[in-house]
């Protein structure tokens, strides 16, 4: 247990003061009666009333000591240690340009792509994960973490309308979304560091190329695996038209030959996704990278445990209320 605010506990130094005036101040002042010769009460009986007679003053210390515990906030932790554990770090980056809404996947290749990313990502529990999202530019969704549910919260936000409304401008930068998975993993001291890029178009906006991302990614040691999601034939598309929607069918316009160039510059491989179950696959074969030792560090939120000394000291007033009204009430 700790107090979020022990300097209340200094307060507990006032019993001292307070035990020295019950013990000198009060006793000279009680009533008291005179007689010439005490010799005979020495051996009286004493009454169970004349025992407890203190006993409201005693009660009334603890009451105080409860209640400067209650003033220095007590807290509890379910948890708190480091350990170490198996695990690599991976920068998923990911497509999310307005071509991802084809529906040759099912839902569509967004959808799909994020529900078996899912998966992935809770298979792996031991694993420093992160998430970039890219179309015409690149940002990061999510930094490397291994709290699963925070990643899993942020991927399942990801949505391709940020480019529709004009938030990152459309098209496809492989390049920038690579170089931006890349920034996240070169600082990294395991011995794996994988990125898993996943497109369904082939590179037309951004200032750096994917080649030489591919270096960039080889030259820190980072492994990239590359996946053209999307059918070879032709691919449902919605498209808004006199505000109503309308499917027209697209032809996949994925560069493998670059995504392939990639894999093997860095070291990785690349895989085509026609369909869900293959999508699935895939990732199942990224599962079985090396894995390395890491430490990390897991704490539980702490929560208040004022409550127990707030029912002590309200039970213990209560009960030297009542001896002071009956069993050791004084008349003045």
């Amino acid at each position: 247990m700790e107090f979020a605010n022990k300097e209340y506990l200094f307060l507990l130094l006032l019993i001292i003061p307070y035990i020295l005036w019950c013990m000198l101040y009060r006793k000279k002042n009680e009533p008291a009666l005179h007689v010439a010769d005490s010799f005979a009460y020495y051996n009286a009986h004493k009454s169970l009333r004349t025992r407890l007679v203190e006993l409201p003053n005693v009660i009334r210390v603890f009451v105080f000591i409860f209640v400067v515990l209650i003033l220095a906030r007590p807290q509890t932790y379910n948890s708190w240690g480091t350990k170490e554990t198996e695990g690599i770090d991976i920068m998923m980056a990911m497509d999310v340009s307005t071509s991802m809404l084809a529906q040759d996947l099912k839902p569509n290749r967004i959808e799909a792509a994020k529900a078996v990313a899912s998966e992935f990502i809770s298979d792996r529990e031991n694993d420093n994960i992160g998430l970039t999202v890219f179309a015409g530019e690149a940002f990061t969704q999510c930094p490397m973490t291994t709290d699963h549910q925070s990643l899993l919260n942020l991927l399942m936000n990801v949505r391709t309308d940020i480019a529709e409304r004009g938030l990152i401008q459309d098209g496809t930068a492989i390049g920038m979304g690579l170089a931006n998975a890349v920034a996240r993993l070169k600082d990294s001291k395991t011995k794996s560091k994988v990125v898993i890029l996943l497109t369904d178009g082939s590179n037309n906006m951004g200032d750096i190329s994917p080649l030489t991302a591919a270096q960039i990614a080889k030259s820190y040691g980072i492994r990239v695996y590359t996946i053209a999601i999307g059918s070879k034939s032709l691919a449902p598309y919605p498209v808004k038209v006199a505000g109503m929607v309308r499917y027209v069918n697209l032809r996949a316009d994925i560069d493998t030959s670059t995504l392939r160039q990639i894999a093997q510059m860095a070291d990785g491989q690349f895989y085509r996704a026609t369909n869900t179950s293959e999508l699935k696959r895939i990732y199942k074969d990224i599962d079985k990278l090396e894995k390395t030792r890491m430490s990390t560090k897991n704490f539980s939120k702490c929560s208040e445990a004022y409550m127990p000394f707030a029912m002590a000291a309200i039970v213990l007033l209560v009960i030297e209320l009542l001896l002071r009204l009956t069993v050791l009430r004084r008349i003045p």
